[in-house]
């Protein structure tokens, strides 16, 4: 072990030692979400951007190439918070590594490369989650509590709205496979882990209005689901007040609700949510090294459960295709 690397152990003070990749927008959100962790320190990031590198805090070792964070200071594991075009390659090189790995959602453009991901992992014998980190909102938590517990009855609709302020940058939008890929994943996989239903059926309308390149600015999306109830999606990109994400439950014997990231105070339930989210991959790191169990351990989103989002999000944009298609003048 160098010099460098002894410094980097020691800083961490006995917390989980995080490596970074990625130092934009959202990598520069989790080391936010985790500055006054107690458990969790990160002490190393990469980012081919040297401006972004320069806007790390000091006590953070940087480097320009994955390889180069890996052979130069002790990781526990890492978080994937890189372009979603380059989820995949930098997850085959974590595998390699057999570093166990958080990526940050959806874990590739595609359904496809979130197997690649899978396997690659399960080759390795390497931990993988995904971070849909609604799992880790405390009033959704006690919300699906309430409905496994039967509390709502049986579950007739599940209403999901994620409206975020504004746009992002054409840079990200351009790399982040649209409206449904980039922003649709998160409610899918919602609606999955709230009521315990697959969906089996998809219908989608978006509008016109401001369409990028073909990614349209809102979509909403009706689906069938398993266990006999029913789902909607409403996902848009302008919303002057804020970011906003709510969600209703309607059940036989009562209804709830929860707008759960509100216009103007949304940072504190969404860090709060990364936190949490990242002690729990800490947590099961530890205990698959103690020789537990080789899931997440019951709390987080596995690669799986990202695999069947992706699959949700590609009969949108297939439907999208389709009334495109339908809507254009005959030659």
């Amino acid at each position: 072990m160098d010099d460098a690397s002894v410094m980097t152990s020691a800083s961490a003070n006995g917390r989980f030692r995080l490596g970074l990749v990625g130092a934009g927008r959202m990598g520069r959100t989790h080391l936010g979400a985790l500055g006054d962790s107690s458990q969790i320190a990160v002490v190393a990031a990469t980012d081919p951007s040297e401006s972004a590198r320069a806007n790390l805090p000091r006590s953070i070792r940087t480097f320009s190439r994955l390889d180069e964070m890996l052979g130069g200071c002790e990781l526990d594991g890492v978080i994937v918070a890189a372009p979603t075009d380059r989820h995949v390659e930098v997850v085959r090189g974590l595998t390699a590594a057999r570093v166990p790995i958080l990526c940050e959602k959806p874990c590739g453009l595609t359904a496809e490369q979130t197997e690649e991901c899978a396997r690659a992992a399960e080759e390795a014998g390497c931990l993988l989650q995904v971070a849909y980190w609604r799992r880790f909102v405390p009033e959704l938590q006690a919300l699906r509590e309430r409905i496994v517990a039967g509390e709502l009855g049986e579950i007739l609709a599940v209403n999901c709205y994620q409206w975020d302020e504004s746009p992002p940058p054409v840079e990200f939008r351009d790399r982040s496979g649209g409206i449904f890929v980039d922003m649709g994943v998160h409610e899918f996989d919602q609606v999955r882990w709230l009521t315990r239903q697959e969906f089996v059926t998809v219908d989608v309308v978006v509008s016109r209005l401001g369409e990028n390149l073909g990614d349209p600015d809102c979509g909403q999306l009706i689906a069938e689901l398993d266990g006999g109830a029913t789902a909607l999606v409403s996902l848009g990109r302008w919303h002057p007040d804020g970011d906003s994400c709510k969600v209703e439950v309607f059940g036989t014997a009562g209804t709830a609700s929860s707008w759960f990231l509100r216009p103007g105070d949304g940072n504190a339930v969404f860090w709060q949510a990364l936190r949490g989210q990242a002690e729990h991959f800490a947590r099961s790191v530890a205990a698959r090294a103690d020789g537990g169990a080789r899931s997440d351990g019951g709390g987080g989103a596995n690669v799986g459960d990202a695999v069947i989002a992706l699959k949700v999000a590609e009969l949108a944009v297939d439907r999208v295709a389709r009334a495109s298609s339908d809507r254009a003048p005959s030659a």
